[in-house]
Formats: structure tokens, sequence, C-alpha cells
């Protein structure tokens, strides 16, 4: 039994609430349990120096930890992001940019903006998953204004974390089993069942092929209620 009282299989309560800032193109409050991330996607004319005159846009990412997200103070992030969060944001670029086409986006900046309120475990996962609903909103804000032309959304996409706790492979860590487990892995998929990104580390302990495919299991199973979710909030009004 899990410190929640959760199955092995089953993610923690998911809530999103759209439209959570007034400005941004986009804006979205997720929760996975006790994690909040306030995801924001704001659309801006212009492009990187080397993508200038290609007619090809640019979408990036930038994840940050407010300093009462965790038990004890976090440090800002003073003009220069931690190792942690310059890594996780470019894990969030990455994946977001598969379901993008830049040549619909035009010389145009699609900029991600996650921030984390409070942390309980899988704040990247969080992040991916509410930024995709954050980056939808924009791009529909964006064509109304006539912005865009073209739809450069091409797929769907969410994230998961998933591990090896007490020797048993786990769905969706909080902070209390991601800091205990013996391997941790974030799995970011799409859609149709492709991936685009598989981080697994052994923490504490290496794992088997048996053990991979049963995290993997239960990764795709999870991704599969994301995604159901993510549809449900962008066809609200």
């Amino acid at each position: 039994m899990r410190q929640d009282s959760r199955k092995a299989d089953q993610l923690r309560k998911i809530t999103i609430q759209r439209n959570f800032t007034r400005h941004a193109g986009g804006s979205v409050l997720i929760s996975f349990g006790n994690t909040r991330v306030l995801c924001t996607a704001i659309i801006e004319k212009g492009v990187p120096p080397w993508l200038a005159g290609t007619g090809q846009g640019w979408l990036t990412a930038e994840y940050a930890m407010l300093p009462s997200s965790t038990n004890t103070r976090k440090k800002r992030d003073s003009g220069k992001p931690d190792g942690r969060s310059v890594e996780i944001q470019r894990l969030i670029g990455r994946v977001l940019r598969s379901v993008i086409d830049l040549k619909k986006l035009g010389e145009n900046t699609l900029w991600l903006d996650c921030d984390v309120i409070q942390a309980d475990g899988g704040t990247r996962t969080a992040a991916i998953t509410g930024a995709y609903i954050a980056l939808c909103d924009a791009v529909r804000r964006a064509r109304n204004d006539s912005v865009l032309s073209a739809n450069p959304v091409i797929g769907q996409v969410a994230a998961i974390s998933v591990g090896i706790v007490r020797n048993t492979a786990v769905l969706d860590l909080d902070y209390s089993e991601d800091s205990t487990a013996q391997v941790d892995m974030n799995v970011a998929m799409l859609k149709d069942g492709t991936f685009v990104e598989l981080q697994a580390t052994g923490e504490h302990a290496t794992f088997t092929p048996r053990q991979f495919n049963s995290m993997l299991k239960l990764a795709v199973k999870g991704i599969g209620k994301l995604h159901q979710l993510q549809t449900s909030a962008l066809f609200q009004p």
C-alpha cells in the first residue's frame, strides 16, 4: 500500500484550470496531487538570429521553482537558472516541439513558462502536460487574432513519472516515493503511442528489462488517461 493509499497503477488527483491568468495567450494551473504548476504560453513576433529569414518559428521553454514551493526556501534563479532548471526547461522545449510544425508557426516564437508553485514530486511531467494545454490555447487565440494563418499543432503530448519503490513498479510518484525510489523514470508520449522522451535512472539500484517494461506499461496507461483529461479540458468553454 502506498502512503496515500493509491494502487500501484493509480494517478494522483489531476486538476486543470485554464485561463488562470489574464494576459498570457494560454495559461493553465495544473495539479498532480499536491504538485501545482502554472504554465503560460505567449506567441511573440521574431525568432532567434539563426532562424531569421527562414520563415520558420521557434518554441522555447523556461522552468523555475518559486522560493516557497518546497519545505525549505528555494533560492531564486536570479539571472542564471541552476543546472536542474536548465535540464528541465530543455526537456520541456524538446517535448513540446515534437507537436509543433515550426514552419506553420511562421517567424514567431512561442514561449512556454512553467513555474512550480508547490512541489510534491513530478513537477517536470506536470509542466509538460499543462504546457501542452496552454500552448493550444495560445495558438487558438493567435489564429482568432489573425496572427497565425494555419494551425501549427500537429499532435498531442503528455508526460508522467514511474518508478520502482520497495521493489514494486508504481505510477506517478509523489515526493516521498521519488526521494526513496530505487529507480526513477519520466516518460513523454504522443497520443499516437510514440515516445518523445524516456529518462530512466537507477537511483539506488539497477533495473532489469522486466522491471523497465513494467514501468513503461504503467506510464503508457497513465499517459493515456492524461491525454483524455487534456482533451476534456480543451473542449471546455
